[in-house]
């Protein structure tokens, strides 16, 4: 007879193992069953959505700007055509802590929904490998029969077309993923010119096509369970309030087999078939509660559902729920954690809005040459030698002046001829002489506001600091 201690530790037992890793450690591969049902139906849409954005996100242009560019490796990033440099970097840093505070908001009251539904893993992964997987090699008895199955013509048949149309979209996934690091036409020249031209860009494909190829062909749904570390953050962010795929254990419980024409008073509704572990991608039993390894996926849902409506019985054994809901039946969203939560996201999303409507597209820097104090000119005047640095954040070349503003006297002149011409999403610099009459410098130093003109506009305006001998009054 097994005693009450020993059966709570045995059934606790999960939190202590990984369902994709036997005793000894060794990876125990995963055959979840094909999913259908509404759950499934709808990630279908939102899977061909998000799928279509994203192939076709290269493509799209904003004022004729790419719609997303995160090119790193020349320091430049358009989101939503709006371009930002490293002088941003202020307002990069602003929009990714916007993002992890909305992701926390978002977890703190949904769950884990991103994981399932618009996590690139999980819908490469559940939604286009495994398609193709159940495609070639059937559902998941099959597919275990085929592995287990000895090495004959339709196993090499089967494995050699699947790891071949899996090394394809790889590779499309890949020229996506560089399109969006390096811009659509550079990539078009990477592919078209030979790799001795591009060799970085060649490379990086190669490379991508590689890790893509083994993370959805053999690594799988370890990414989310052992390697992304959103799932960890579930145990801090997650609580009995949080919405996530529940498993209603006051209905459903105790689990009893279904007999045959006997109606069972002393049994919940789960008849233990195990459907709903059959169909986990990541193989884990939704009945001992939320897990880390839980994506959110909804196949236990669609499994249950099936079974219940099959036994006559409603749908919702498992369902998006909480704790909370399930234990006293009352479901509250709006708690002091979200409140806080929400306010610091408001507060950083009006940080961001102030930031980008008062942001410049020309940025100006006023520094003076190292080494030089200030000079006596024979005329009676001081000058002050300095070197400007432009940037243009636009994509239009710009042609630039710049003036004293508070000076009338101050005379500022270019060293060498030329225009002050920056090109678009490019910097320039100049070498400045600023002449102000000595007897209207009283101290020895003097704060000047400098102006950008562009077409006769005021556009910029900044600082700095002229230098000058001390003037002493003689009683």
């Amino acid at each position: 007879m097994i005693h009450e201690d020993e059966l709570y530790q045995y059934e606790e037992e999960f939190r202590d193992t990984m369902a994709t890793v036997d005793e000894k450690g060794k990876r125990i591969w995963v055959y979840p069953k094909k999913p259908k049902g509404a759950f499934h139906n709808a990630r279908i849409w939102v899977t061909i959505i998000l799928l279509g954005t994203l192939f076709s996100g290269p493509f799209i242009t904003i004022n004729g700007r790419p719609f997303l560019l995160l090119n790193v490796f020349e320091r430049k990033f358009i989101i939503l055509g709006q371009a930002f440099w490293p002088q941003d970097f202020f307002l990069l840093a602003l929009l990714l802590i916007i993002f992890f505070v909305f992701i926390i908001l978002f977890t703190v009251v949904f769950g884990r929904v991103w994981c399932g539904w618009a996590c690139p893993q999980t819908i490469f992964m559940e939604m286009v490998f495994r398609k193709i997987e159940y495609w070639i090699e059937g559902d998941a008895n099959q597919q275990r029969k085929l592995d287990n199955g000895p090495l004959n013509a339709a196993k090499i048949r089967k494995k050699g077309l699947k790891h071949l149309i899996f090394i394809a979209i790889a590779i499309l996934i890949s020229h996506t993923v560089m399109a969006y690091l390096i811009g659509i036409d550079q990539l078009l020249l990477v592919v078209t010119e030979s790799p001795s031209k591009n060799m970085a860009g060649f490379i990086g494909i190669v490379a991508f096509t590689g890790i893509f190829y083994w993370v959805f062909a053999f690594f799988r749904e370890q990414a989310c369970v052992t390697v992304c570390p959103y799932g960890r953050l579930q145990g801090v962010l997650l609580d009995k309030k949080s919405i996530a795929v529940m498993y209603d254990w006051l209905r459903g419980e105790p689990r009893g087999r279904l007999k045959k024409g006997v109606i069972q008073e002393d049994k919940g509704d789960c008849i233990d078939c195990k459907l709903c572990v059959h169909a986990c991608p990541t193989g884990i039993d939704i009945r001992n509660g939320t897990q880390l390894d839980c994506v959110n996926c909804t196949a236990c849902i669609d499994a249950c559902d099936d079974v219940m409506l099959k036994i006559n019985k409603p749908k919702g054994l498992i369902r998006y729920s909480s704790h909370e809901a399930i234990e006293k039946g009352m479901q509250k969203l709006f708690t002091p954690r979200v409140a806080a939560y929400s306010v610091v996201l408001v507060a950083l999303v009006a940080i961001l809005g102030f930031s980008l409507a008062t942001r410049s597209d020309i940025e100006v820097t006023v520094l003076k040459v190292p080494g030089q104090l200030y000079q006596k000119t024979d005329d009676g005047q001081i000058s002050n030698l300095y070197n400007l640095q432009f940037v243009n954040k636009t994509f239009d070349e710009v042609k630039l002046e710049v003036k004293v503003e508070d000076m009338p006297m101050a005379q500022m002149s270019k060293v060498g001829d030329g225009e002050i011409i920056v090109k678009p999403n490019a910097s320039a610099e100049g070498v400045f002489f600023i002449k102000i009459p000595r007897e209207k410098l009283m101290k020895a130093k003097t704060s000047l506001k400098i102006g950008i003109y562009s077409n006769g506009e005021l556009i910029e305006e900044t600082t700095t600091k002229f230098l000058a001998p001390i003037q002493v009054k003689l009683n």
